[in-house]
């Protein structure tokens, strides 16, 4: 069975997307083809880059480094809950992504965004592709964008989901699945 990691990309201690993250992991769990674990970057508390070896050459010092290559090692594919900052996805995902270089080879992602405003982060999702691509992730073409967090977050951090939601979000995990099972070989 395929472990997937729905990663919470925001690290505001007030995040309407890690409710929303909490949601996607519990649907995904819920599913038969998926082994499911949430991960909150707030909590993985990656510093900035400090790795002094290029992150290809998989040379880790620090134990951060270290605890988030096996976080990353031990996944099959992922999904990245992500907020949109200023029309781009956040700083904290791309440093998590730059970190590491082999443990993200070849792995299926599939992107659910959200922001506060009416394009529901879809600019962060088309910026975020390339950089996906660059490491050696495989994006899901189909993606979810959720406009309007704060007003679908319910109270004490809760995100009550609807059908047309769970409906996009089924339609993302369909596809990393799919990627998964059509998995190219190991680099």
């Amino acid at each position: 069975m395929p472990r997937l990691h729905v990663v919470s990309a925001s690290t505001r201690p007030t995040s309407s997307g890690r409710p929303l993250a909490a949601w996607v992991a519990a649907f995904a769990a819920g599913r038969a083809e998926f082994a499911t674990t949430l991960i909150d970057l707030a909590e993985v508390a990656l510093p900035f880059l400090d790795e002094p070896a290029h992150p290809a050459e998989g040379r880790y010092i620090h134990g951060h480094t270290k605890a988030w290559s096996a976080t990353v090692a031990a996944a099959d594919c992922f999904v990245f809950v992500m907020p949109m900052y200023n029309g781009g996805f956040s700083a904290p995902l791309k440093n998590a992504i730059d970190f590491l270089h082999q443990e993200w080879q070849g792995k299926p992602v599939g992107l659910i965004s959200y922001s506060a405003g009416t394009s529901g982060g879809a600019p962060a999702v088309e910026m975020i592709q390339p950089v996906l691509r660059r490491v050696g992730l495989r994006p899901a073409r189909h993606t979810l964008s959720i406009p309007g967090i704060e007003e679908r977050t319910g109270p004490y951090g809760s995100f009550p989901g609807t059908a047309d939601l769970a409906a996009g979000v089924a339609a993302v995990l369909d596809e990393v699945a799919g990627l998964v099972a059509d998995e190219p070989a190991a680099v």
